[in-house]
């Protein structure tokens, strides 16, 4: 993978860079993000905030908060999505269609016990999060 990663929203008028590698990538399946992508589930890709830079049109960055736990932020020009900042995992999502030249490797499901969705991938599956993301850690069966 290279260092630095490019990504915008659907018109182009936000563009993003990661740098490095990401923390984490996986499938989320819970409701609210099924319900803000408008898919089956969410491929996102976890990096520390210090490696997520918007390069181009901060301004038109938009952002909502449903609850404390996520800071969703999108384009008021086209309305495509960019990321959602993770406070208290002190952790960004760059929605991974984004940054097409990240290689996708997702290593979990998170919110399993949500999903619309099965997916026999062999990944593990858990009921909600992880335990020291403050989940209770338990793995359900795929």
């Amino acid at each position: 993978m290279s260092d630095t990663h490019k990504g915008q929203c659907f018109c182009g008028a936000v563009e993003i860079e990661v740098t490095g590698e990401p923390a984490g990538m996986g499938y989320c399946h819970c409701e609210s993000c099924r319900h803000w992508s408008a898919g089956p589930v969410n491929a996102f890709t976890l990096w520390d905030p210090d490696r997520v830079k918007v390069v181009k049109g901060e301004e038109h960055l938009l952002q909502y908060n449903k609850t404390e736990n996520t800071d969703r932020k999108w384009c008021a020009k086209c309305g495509g999505h960019v990321m959602a900042g993770h406070p208290g995992l002190k952790l960004i999502d760059v929605y991974a269609a984004i940054i097409p030249s990240v290689e996708f490797e997702p290593g979990i499901h998170v919110n399993y016990a949500e999903t619309v969705l099965p997916m026999k991938d062999g990944l593990p599956k858990m009921k909600d999060f992880p335990s020291e993301f403050g989940g209770s850690g338990e793995v359900v069966p795929e």
